[in-house]
């Protein structure tokens, strides 16, 4: 029999060379295998395990020690202190897009109608969280991937968020006619040539997710473009980037017209986020 102690020990150091946070790798594998919360592992540290728990954690714990995220392993990330659930088929939340939500609800006011939509949805986190912290809005969200859409819609449910219109759309071309007060998205805007994408969860989420032409630059570009068209007059555009974009990013906002354009930093100080308000021309 082994306790709960030593299979943790013997687990994480396997995970090593695999994980940059390889205790707490094995400690996630472990309650989910158990199906137990990370306070009993610290409870119970002499406990010993029966031999068909070691196996459940066994059959997780090679899935991570070949590489597979730990998202896609349990099948959910915690993102604004919600759970959601994460499928291969979305990109894994980070707690960079948070800004996008920080940024997003400084805007939107409380106790209005505002309409905003969430291009390219995803796993649903963003238009979920705001519809959730800001009950009054009119929300849509959209992403090309039905497969995508049915997980933020299982996302939708399990939050018991039911003003969200999803459409399955390749950004506006398919989301009915009318006017947002803000529109938002996380793009994909990793560079095909980006080394980063043979390293670490990138290997494992969808390309087409993060995969943008132009160096990155190709959907932030239409996204830019076309939300002119279906902005109100002074609606703001916030789009999420890679680190070294934003002075490109800021150049595609200001030639397009749009005012007021900055870019705000992240938790780690890396520029992310570049917004701007559209005023129409008289």
């Amino acid at each position: 029999m082994q306790s709960i102690k030593s299979v943790l020990a013997d687990a994480a150091k396997s995970l090593e060379i695999a994980s940059d946070s390889a205790l707490l790798d094995a400690e996630v594998l472990l309650c989910t295998a158990l199906g137990k919360e990370r306070t009993y592992l610290r409870a119970w540290l002499d406990q010993d395990l029966r031999p068909e728990q070691i196996a459940a954690f066994n059959l997780l714990l090679q899935q991570r020690q070949q590489g597979k995220p730990i998202a896609y392993i349990i099948g959910k990330r915690e993102f604004w202190s919600r759970d959601f659930q994460v499928t291969p088929d979305v990109l894994i939340p980070r707690p960079d897009t948070e800004l996008l939500i920080e940024l997003s609800l400084a805007l939107i006011p409380a106790n209005q109608s505002w309409r905003i939509i969430d291009l390219g949805t995803g796993s649903g986190i963003i238009a979920i969280t705001l519809a959730a912290e800001r009950p009054h809005a009119h929300i849509s969200a959209t992403d090309i991937s039905a497969t995508a859409l049915a997980c933020a819609k299982a996302n939708a449910a399990k939050h018991k968020v039911e003003h969200i219109q999803f459409h399955q759309s390749n950004w506006f071309d398919s989301v009915p006619d009318g006017k947002f007060n803000l529109i938002i998205s996380n793009p994909p805007y990793v560079a095909e040539d980006d080394e980063h994408l043979q390293q670490g969860d990138l290997r494992f989420e969808p390309l087409t997710a993060l995969i943008s032409a132009q160096q990155g630059l190709s959907d932030i570009k239409t996204i830019t473009e076309t939300a002119r068209n279906r902005l109100e007059n002074g609606g703001f555009l916030l789009v999420e980037h890679s680190y070294n974009q934003h002075e490109d990013v800021q150049n595609i906002f200001s030639a397009l017209g749009y005012q007021q354009v900055q870019t705000h930093t992240d938790l780690s100080g890396q520029p992310r986020v570049t917004s701007g308000q559209y005023l129409s021309q008289p």
